[in-house]
């Protein structure tokens, strides 16, 4: 979807039209570089297809119609360059697939590459001597106010300072709520006063950013700018009308609001995430595990009289029971494995409290992330009876299972692990859990897995 609907009809005839002198030029040039004479007329019909190929293209996915400092140079750049590399691609699969020779190779190259530098110094250079023109010779076609100093206001603040100083003119904000320090030198007065101060100061834009609900307040400046005529428009301020943060993303032309975060819902981050588990935990089984593992085995059974794995059922994604793997830490036979561990537990053996305190009772849960149970990175899997007193007490508790639980998490590399006796423990570690959910990347995960191998270095204080 273009990031803009609405371009003046002066940059639609000149844009398209320079774009298409510079690919002629290209064409002309290339015939000298390479073939040392004027062949372009063998060339003709290929440089008709070239040119109408990146007329489509660049109308949707380049942004050519945009002048101004809303996109910044290396927007325009990026937008460029990712639109010759799709137009490259379909026009080499489409000669691939129909057996066509346009030109010789090297001819094309030379085309493309005179093609790119061409359309991109031009858009550069339209753009700075548009600018050029708005700072020293154009009046500000647009003096604005914003209505409500809410987070949507300030955004649209600080975006149009940015990116268009020259085109627009901030006549300030008019708010009842508290404004923070650094804008409250830009207040002109209350909402009150909105419709007193445009009768008296030149204003062309009034931006509302307040909640929806103040549908008395919208209705009544709605009417005041179509009698002064000005242009009212409606910044959304989801935060102050449902009253937490949301997310917005584009249905083809559809807005649809997300009221959180949720990144591994998006399949490609799916696809990563589980490619780097397989990866990962097949290279800790291969090279870690014939070397550790038996040590650990001997260590154990010499420790204490019981099996080397502990076998306890958990709840993962979507509470689906899985059978988790542990190296045993505590003597067999106690009866009370949905008890959780606190400090000196005498259900835990010698050996147990240094496996616990340096995460290698975890090991064995590269199998489980092996066979889709649970992740390298993610919530911890809670224990059954953990899941139901806590399901009753944290209205959020369930939203840590919208995704596989993970070996370490975001929770325990910020010191929330072991005991949750304390009081709001568990709603801390909660709180990190869909802070996680909500800001998955993965460059997170890779960060978590650092803070994890540091911390197993270190030894951990909360881990009884």
């Amino acid at each position: 979807m273009e990031r803009y609907a609405h371009y003046s009809d002066s940059s639609r005839i000149i844009l398209p039209l320079l774009d298409g002198i510079i690919i002629f030029g290209a064409f002309r040039a290339s015939t000298i570089l390479v073939s040392d004479a004027w062949l372009f007329d063998s060339y003709a019909s290929f440089f008709v297809v070239f040119a109408l190929l990146w007329s489509m293209l660049s109308h949707h996915y380049a942004n050519i119609f945009r002048l101004d400092r809303q996109i910044s140079y290396g927007e325009k750049l990026v937008y460029l360059l990712r639109t010759f590399l799709m137009h490259g691609g379909l026009l080499f699969g489409v000669a691939l697939l129909l057996h066509v020779s346009w030109m010789p190779q090297r001819q094309l190259l030379v085309v493309y590459g005179l093609a790119v530098a061409g359309v991109v110094l031009g858009r550069f250079l339209l753009a700075f001597c548009y600018r050029l023109y708005q700072r020293y010779f154009a009046e500000p076609h647009s003096r604005f106010i914003i209505v409500g100093a809410s987070t949507s206001g300030q955004q649209l603040y600080y975006f149009l300072r940015a990116h268009d100083p020259d085109g627009s003119q901030f006549k300030g904000f008019f708010a009842d709520e508290n404004v923070p320090a650094a804008l409250s030198h830009l207040v002109r007065g209350t909402v009150a006063e909105v419709k007193d101060y445009c009768r008296r100061t030149p204003v062309d834009e009034i931006y509302f950013a307040l909640p929806f609900t103040q549908q008395a307040l919208i209705a009544d400046l709605t009417s005041f700018a179509a009698d002064n005529f000005l242009s009212l428009r409606i910044v959304p301020d989801y935060h102050g009308t449902l009253g937490q943060d949301v997310n917005m993303y584009l249905c083809d032309h559809l807005p649809v609001l997300m009221v959180r975060r949720a990144p591994l819902a998006m399949w490609a981050n799916l696809v990563l995430k589980r490619a780097f588990d397989i990866g990962f935990s097949l290279l800790v089984i291969v090279l870690l595990f014939p070397l550790v593992l038996p040590v650990l085995a001997l260590a154990i059974k010499l420790d204490s009289k019981g099996p080397v794995f502990f076998r306890q059922m958990r709840p993962g994604k979507r509470n689906r029971l899985f059978p988790c793997y542990k190296l045993r830490t505590m003597s067999a036979g106690h009866q009370q494995a949905e008890l959780q561990a606190t400090k000196a537990d005498p259900r835990v053996t010698h050996l147990g409290r240094y496996l616990r305190k340096y995460n290698l009772d975890e090991l064995p849960q590269f199998f489980n992330v092996l066979l889709g149970h649970m992740s390298v990175v993610g919530p911890r899997p809670n224990m059954i009876s953990q899941l139901e007193e806590y399901s009753k007490h944290i209205h959020t508790y369930a939203m840590r299972h919208a995704v596989m639980p993970g070996i370490t998490g975001y929770a325990q590399v910020n010191g929330f692990r072991g005991e949750t006796r304390a009081p709001n423990a568990m709603e801390k570690r909660v709180e990190y859990d869909l802070k996680y959910l909500e800001n998955w990347s993965f460059s997170l995960d890779m960060q978590i897995i650092g803070l994890t191998l540091r911390n197993m270095i270190k030894g951990e204080k909360n881990a009884y």
